[in-house]
């Protein structure tokens, strides 16, 4: 049981995992958006035979490796902390977490990365029609990439297509194309991919506006902010409505964390969705004051959102940890009970095949069948352990909400001022588009806190709690490689912030 946990170990773990994915994810979403921009500018210059249009894709182009080759690095240190951080959880998962990731690396990753040299170190030297072929699989492959990380992502908020082997203690895969057609692993993919392209619009747009502040390159970047608009806003748009659905999809497989998201401790039928509101930082699960201080709400949307009925119950904090038998919600205690019977007789069933009797080995097998979907419930110690951090959940989500309503705003307007000819004669609009960038990157990072956070305290949602899943290492060790981690990504991101900077200031290779 948890008992025995080192806890300052376990969160030390924690910590550098969420250091690594959070630097990682910095570089990520712009490769994944930044790749169809190349696309895009290319298609245009082989379509027009216009040179300039070549000189902007190159330009870009040169921006988008330099992001490629570091986040690669951080996405390497990410996958391996698998297997010295989290051995028990490869150990345990490996054999279903592991098929999408080796997919990624065999296929999607190659394709990437063998289309990148011809892309980079093509021009000129492959006709104009392979060269833009190599380039829109470079994006084919960045995003393929994301597909099957965020399949093995979506199967850990929603484990599904698997069985647990008794004789192994292990995960073992049942349906690759259940784990694959998961509707949180589609829904992650469309909606974390609507993300990177919304912030390499925004990234695009920042640099470009940054040139007609300075005076400089006039032609790239109205193009470049004509094109990045377009597409921004539509992935903008998409965003808004896969970000329903994703909703949708986390009431179903995980209500825990949609009631934290909302600060909602008492279920209610025709729940109000929060659009802002100030938390009880005193507030706790059985006490009667309100989860707020103030709180405006949208009346009838969370119950909408979560079940597609106006008038449906969704279940708050409260009933999902205490149980609520009107609507037929078991106890977190219930559930403890449940995965604690479920480990004493795979315990027992293990003993009795070590022993060589067949009849007691059948017997505690069917009782762990019995309770086995509450098996990771087993290792909590207090149903309140089951409770998300619920105001990182909450203001996180906000931010990301109303920040996910504001960039269509400014594209519409930046795409609108620059076909009137007006942008370059509105500084304030062109500064809103160059600290835009910073906004575009806290939305990203907020709805990683959200996605991730919100799943806690369980490594694979509701099978296997992060306090039995980490490797057998000691706090100092730990700590150790949490500085060692964090200065190295901190110097990478200087060291690409540096070189971005340099390579802007450049500008293109023709004017």
């Amino acid at each position: 049981m948890l008992e025995s946990i080192d806890w300052s170990q376990v969160n030390w773990s924690r910590g550098q995992f969420a250091l690594t994915a959070m630097y990682h994810w910095i570089f990520v979403p712009l490769t994944l958006g930044l790749s169809f921009l190349l696309a895009f500018f290319e298609s245009i210059y082989v379509k027009t035979g216009d040179a300039r249009w070549k000189a902007l894709t190159k330009f870009w182009m040169k921006l988008f490796a330099i992001n490629f080759a570091i986040g690669v690095a951080t996405g390497l240190i990410l996958e391996f902390q698998f297997g010295t951080n989290w051995s028990n959880y490869s150990w345990m998962v490996g054999d279903i977490f592991g098929a999408p990731l080796a997919i990624e690396g065999i296929f999607a990753f190659f394709l990437e990365a063998t289309f990148f040299a011809v892309m980079f170190f093509g021009w000129d030297r492959v006709s104009k029609k392979f060269h833009l072929f190599s380039t829109w699989m470079v994006a084919i492959g960045a995003n393929l990439s994301a597909l099957w990380i965020l399949v093995a992502n979506g199967w850990m908020q929603n484990p599904v297509g698997m069985v647990f082997n008794p004789d192994t203690a292990r995960f073992e895969m049942e349906s690759f194309w259940t784990v694959l057609g998961s509707p949180s692993a589609l829904s992650r993919f469309t909606h974390a991919t609507a993300s990177g392209f919304v912030l390499a619009a925004l990234f695009v747009v920042a640099v470009s506006c940054w040139f007609l502040l300075r005076d400089r390159h006039k032609l790239l970047a109205k193009r470049s902010i004509v094109v990045a608009c377009v597409f921004g806003f539509i992935s903008s748009v998409y965003l808004a409505g896969s970000g329903d659905e994703s909703g949708n999809i986390v009431a179903q497989a995980q209500p825990m964390k949609l009631a934290a998201i909302e600060a909602l401790y008492d279920g209610e039928v025709g729940s109000g969705l929060n659009v802002f509101g100030i938390l009880r930082g005193d507030k706790q699960l059985d006490d009667d004051q309100s989860p707020h201080y103030f709180a405006i709400k949208i009346p009838y949307a969370l119950s909408f959102l979560a079940n597609r009925d106006f008038n449906s119950f969704v279940p708050g904090l409260r009933d999902l940890v205490r149980g609520n038998e009107e609507h037929g919600i078991v106890s977190v205690e219930q559930k403890i009970n449940n995965g604690r019977q479920a480990v004493s007789a795979l315990a027992a069933y293990k003993a009795a095949r070590k022993n060589g009797n067949e009849g007691a080995a059948q017997a505690a097998l069917r009782d762990f069948r019995a309770h086995e979907q509450h098996l990771g419930y087993g290792y909590l110690t207090h149903p309140e352990q089951a409770i998300p951090p619920v105001a990182l959940n909450f203001y996180s989500f906000r931010i990301m909400v109303a920040l996910g309503f504001f960039f269509p705003l400014l594209f519409a307007v930046l795409f609108y001022y620059t076909l009137k000819s007006r942008l370059v004669h509105t500084p304030w609009l062109l500064w809103l588009g160059v600290f835009s960038l910073f906004l575009g990157y806290l939305a990203s990072q907020t709805g990683w806190i959200v996605a991730e956070v919100g799943r806690q305290p369980w490594a694979i949602q509701g099978m296997l709690p992060v306090g039995v899943a980490t490797s057998n290492l000691t706090t100092g060790a730990v700590q150790t490689t949490f500085w060692m981690f964090a200065v190295l990504f901190t110097v990478l991101l200087i060291a690409e912030i540096g070189i971005m900077t340099r390579q802007i200031s450049l500008g293109p290779e023709e004017d």
